[in-house]
C-alpha cells in the first residue's frame, strides 16, 4: 500500500447547540465553532495508524467546501496527514457531487484505500462512501469497528444489526468508519505549527470535471419539539392510567 486517502467535511461542532433561522431556511451559521466531522477524523486516525503500522504511506486528506474550510483540513495535517487537497466551492454539496468529487481526486491521487466517515453529522446522509464506491467500481465496507490490512485485501468488522460481520475485500477499495473503532489522538501545538509548512492544495469543481447538480430542496427547517415536564405517579396502577390517557397503551 503506498497512499490513503480520508475524506473529511467542515461541520457544526458538537458541542455546539445548533440554532434554527427565524424564518426557518437552516441553521445559523456566524460566529459557530466549526469542526472536523467527528467520524471522519475517527477515519483519519484510523489512516494514520496503518500508516505508523507500515512503511512510506502517504495519507492525503481532501475535503469540498469553502474557503475557511481550509481550517479544518490543517488539523488534519496537524493531527499526521502528509498533505491535503480543498475542493474549493460556495454552494451546497449534495452526497452525489461529493462522490463524484472524490472519484475524480481518486482517479488524480491513484489511492489504495479511501477512508469516510459513515456519516455527517449535520445532514446524516449516510451516502457518499456508498455512492463513491458504486461509481468507483470498487468494493466498499461499511460501518467498520476494525480494519486490518494484509498482502493487498482489508479485513473488516462492521457493525450490523445482528451484532457483527467480517468482511474480506481486495483493495482498492472505499470504508467508511464507526465511532468504536478508534479514539482520535489529540493535536499538539508542535504539530499544529508544523502543519503550516505542509501543502495544502486548492482547486475546484469546474477543474475536476465536476457539475454540482442540485437534486434535493430544503422546503423548511424546524427545531426539535420541546420536551414535556415529566409527570410522577405513585405506581403502576397510575402509570398505566396516565399512559392509557396519552393514547400510549
Amino acid at each position: 500500500m503506498q497512499k490513503i486517502l480520508v475524506c473529511i467535511k467542515r461541520v457544526v461542532d458538537y458541542n455546539v447547540r445548533i440554532r434554527v433561522k427565524p424564518d426557518g431556511s437552516g441553521v445559523m451559521l456566524d460566529g459557530v465553532k466549526m469542526s472536523v466531522n467527528p467520524f471522519d477524523e475517527i477515519a483519519l486516525e484510523e489512516a494514520l495508524r496503518i500508516k505508523e503500522r507500515g512503511t512510506n504511506i502517504e495519507v492525503v486528506a481532501v475535503s469540498i467546501g469553502v474557503t475557511d474550510t481550509q481550517q479544518q483540513l490543517r488539523t488534519a495535517l496537524a493531527m499526521g496527514a502528509d498533505r491535503a487537497i480543498l475542493v474549493q466551492t460556495d454552494g451546497p454539496v449534495e452526497p452525489l457531487t461529493a462522490a463524484q468529487t472524490f472519484l475524480a481526486l481518486a482517479k488524480k491521487e491513484n489511492p489504495d484505500l479511501i477512508f469516510l466517515g459513515k456519516q455527517a453529522i449535520d445532514d446524516d446522509a449516510n451516502q457518499t462512501g456508498q455512492m463513491l464506491a458504486a461509481i468507483w467500481e470498487r468494493p466498499q465496507a461499511t460501518y467498520a469497528s476494525k480494519v486490518e490490512i494484509s498482502g493487498g485485501k482489508a479485513s473488516v468488522t462492521r457493525e450490523v444489526d445482528a451484532g457483527l460481520e467480517t468482511i474480506e475485500v481486495d483493495l482498492p477499495a472505499v470504508v467508511t468508519v464507526d465511532l468504536r473503532l478508534n479514539e482520535p489522538r489529540y493535536v499538539k501545538l508542535p504539530d499544529i505549527m508544523k502543519a503550516k509548512k505542509k501543502p495544502l492544495d486548492v482547486t475546484s469543481l469546474e477543474a475536476l470535471g465536476v457539475s454540482a447538480a442540485v437534486l434535493l430542496k430544503t422546503v423548511k427547517t424546524e427545531p426539535p419539539a420541546q420536551r414535556q415536564k415529566g409527570v410522577m405517579v405513585k405506581d403502576v396502577a397510575e402509570l398505566v392510567a396516565v399512559l392509557k390517557k396519552k393514547g400510549l397503551i
